[in-house]
């Protein structure tokens, strides 16, 4: 039996996500998703923080995340993966982080703007896509590799939200 290795987390962003690109100019970016468990309690809903998870994502999907901020309610889909190194003092150090396969604002408190943006290797340039998340944008760092010019919603050629899709389409 295969083992499929995917979490699925809904939280809130705990801070405005860290974008950074490496120096072949590959786009990453760091955030952390606190999640919450609600439950009934006395007829009261209470909620009890259940975790704060570590996320990573790269390249055209890092630049879009970026635009997110602290407090968005989000959905996330990835895989754990387990990193290790050995810190100062000569300790052997782990982490369990989530890297994101697909990220997304949670609709049910708030809405979004869905704007379709180029394709890596596509002609065009300019500003990244504007967006809705969080109820602002921020800028991508001056002089960094930026997102493709937004393009209209065209629905019917297998675009997905944010741009992202499989390779092998839906």
């Amino acid at each position: 039996m295969a083992s499929e290795n995917t979490v699925t987390l809904v939280g809130n962003l705990t801070d405005d996500p860290e974008l950074r690109y490496t120096p072949s100019g590959a786009a990453v970016v760091n955030f952390t998703v606190a999640v919450n468990k609600r439950f009934q309690k006395d007829g009261q809903w209470e909620d009890k923080l259940d975790g704060f998870f570590r996320c990573s994502c790269w390249r055209e999907m890092a630049e879009h995340v970026a635009e997110m901020t602290k407090g968005t309610r989000v959905i996330v889909v990835g895989r754990l993966q387990q990193r290790s190194w050995e810190a100062q003092d000569g300790s052997k150090r782990y982490e369990v982080e989530v890297q994101v396969d697909e990220v997304g604002p949670s609709l049910r408190w708030a809405s979004a703007q869905v704007q379709r943006s180029n394709r890596t290797g596509q002609q065009g340039g300019g500003a990244p896509p504007a967006s809705n998340f969080g109820g602002g944008s921020q800028p991508v760092q001056q002089g960094q590799p930026q997102g493709g010019q937004p393009q209209g919603n065209d629905w019917g050629a297998g675009s997905a939200v944010g741009g992202q899709m499989d390779e092998g389409g839906f």
